[in-house]
């Protein structure tokens, strides 16, 4: 699992991240939410084992800070926000970077399976940057699945890390790639996502990690968290959470009001 204790990081002189305490377990697809600066990002990339912190961040019982690269390659695969490319690779060579950085199964097709998997068939041929955005992202998405194909390996789990995995993509390709970490997740991995859009984390998450202003606020699962006292805190403006039978709480942005400045 993921375990977080009393994390602290500071970028500069600023303290972005103070005493979050959290867990998430493989087979379960984890969102961390909350407003712009409140530390999403921060606290992903600290997971990852990219910043420097103080506390405790242990994956797979290992501290994050002191295992080697290629050890954490093996377990965890990251996609960024963004991830800039300055030579015009082809879209298999940046699939098979992937295999590159992590011990994949799944034999010599596997970029093309990869790239089917994200709706990308027949793409390996082309360009990278002459892609759209949304499409640039999928490929990178595929290839951090070719670092971490199976979700267990070995019986242990693998991970997937996701900052904003849909902030580029229509709603039928956020559906998709969400879609994909959900069965990632329900086939044993561990998938840890940056989310904004939260009735899509009311739709595929199993926890919800709610940070304000660098501290967690709320930690449970969907239900609990998307409420209208703690997103109020949270976003600083009035939301209204609703759940229709059969189905998670969404959110209605239409009743949303900021307070008055």
């Amino acid at each position: 699992m993921l375990q977080i204790r009393d994390l602290q990081v500071n970028l500069g002189r600023r303290a972005v991240l103070r005493g979050i305490t959290l867990t998430a377990r493989p087979g379960r697809l984890t969102a961390i939410c909350g407003p712009n600066g409140s530390g999403k990002t921060t606290l992903l990339r600290a997971a990852c084992g990219d910043l420097a912190y103080r506390g405790q961040i242990r994956l797979q019982g290992a501290e994050v800070a002191t295992t080697p690269g290629p050890q954490r390659a093996a377990c965890r695969a990251v996609l960024a926000q963004n991830t800039a490319l300055a030579f015009p690779f082809t879209v298999a060579e940046v699939v098979r970077l992937g295999q590159s950085f992590g011990p994949a199964a799944g034999g010599p097709d596997l970029t093309a399976r990869a790239l089917a998997r994200v709706g990308l068939q027949g793409y390996g041929p082309r360009l990278y940057p002459e892609l759209s955005g949304g499409e640039q992202q999928r490929v990178q998405l595929a290839r951090v699945l070719t670092q971490v194909w199976d979700p267990v390996a070995h019986g242990v789990p693998r991970w997937l890390f996701l900052d904003e995995p849909v902030s580029s993509l229509d709603i039928a390709h956020q559906l998709q790639i969400m879609q994909i970490a959900r069965d990632y997740a329900d086939a044993g991995g561990g998938v840890v996502a940056v989310m904004h859009d939260l009735n899509l984390t009311a739709m595929f998450a199993d926890k919800i990690a709610l940070l304000a202003q660098g501290q967690l606020l709320a930690m449970g699962p969907p239900a609990s968290v998307l409420r209208d006292d703690l997103l109020g805190r949270a976003y600083g403006c009035n939301l209204r959470v609703s759940t229709p039978p059969a189905q998670g709480p969404y959110l209605l942005p239409q009743s949303a009001r900021t307070p008055a400045r």
